[in-house]
């Protein structure tokens, strides 16, 4: 049975184990949901010329050399599904009102931007919304940021919605290590930042920020007993990206399945 990845803070829960997120393309909006059949997806403006496309990881790809109890954690997932962001907007947005908050923090706050100030989206299963255009947040005013508590992130959204208009058209044509290379030349998107947006945009996990908070709490809890360095070593990110060696997919897979774990963790 394939799991869905739901690292991304659009997917909401609509009960029965359904999930739904509304979700922009070059060509059209778009709402997808997630029920025990897989992947639903139907477009609701504009064309279906440019589809949404998704991620299939299967922990067979993982590394040889990887710990015996994590490595049972991540097979006893099983194959994944995740979906690609089709707007590179979007995964920028999504990356930088994560810089500073936590994870949960970084979900509520997302969810009220696009509430805010997006698009809103009616669906079956409830009000979906995306998040509002570069052109639109470099329209909104200083207490707009605030009035959602978004004050800390103006800065940097608004000199990524200036970069994006200018170079939008170069960096959705580029691959995940070049685009994550090109987003750093955004005043205040450093490497972290960078290659999250990155990886959300083109699904290759290879580039993700390996040493992330997220990484280190999931593979812990799936491998317990095995001696991780403490969480001030930085030891952990050559560790981790050691395992794979020049083997991009099974770098890729031992990332996003274990992110995928831990979106399903209790």
């Amino acid at each position: 049975m394939t799991v869905l990845t739901t690292d991304h803070p659009a997917w909401a829960e609509t009960g029965s184990g359904r999930r739904a997120r509304a979700a922009r393309t070059a060509s059209g909006l778009w709402v997808l949901s997630w029920d025990r059949d897989g992947l639903h997806m139907r477009c609701v403006e504009g064309t279906e010329d440019a589809k949404p496309t998704s991620v299939t990881t299967n922990p067979e790809c993982l590394p040889s050399s990887v710990p015996g109890g994590l490595r049972s954690g991540l097979d006893h997932l099983g194959i994944s599904q995740r979906l690609a962001n089709p707007w590179l907007w979007d995964a920028i947005t999504t990356a930088i009102l994560r810089q500073v908050v936590r994870a949960g923090q970084a979900r509520k706050l997302y969810r009220q931007w696009c509430k805010a100030y997006g698009t809103q989206v009616d669906s079956p299963f409830g009000d979906l919304a995306t998040a509002p255009t570069a052109e639109q947040v470099l329209g909104l005013a200083d207490e707009r940021f605030d009035e959602i508590g978004a004050k800390f992130h103006r800065s940097v959204l608004r000199a990524a919605a200036e970069h994006y208009v200018l170079h939008a058209a170069d960096w959705t044509g580029l691959k995940a290590p070049e685009l994550a290379a090109a987003l750093t030349t955004v005043p205040r998107i450093g490497p972290w930042t960078a290659a999250a947006a990155a990886t959300d945009f083109t699904g290759d996990f290879s580039v993700y920020p390996h040493d992330d908070l997220a990484v280190r709490t999931w593979a812990a809890q799936i491998a317990p007993h095995y001696p991780w360095p403490d969480k001030k070593d930085k030891a952990f990110g050559p560790l981790w990206t050691g395992w794979a060696g020049p083997d991009r997919t099974a770098l890729h897979t031992l990332t996003l399945s274990t992110l995928t774990w831990g979106s399903h963790a209790p």
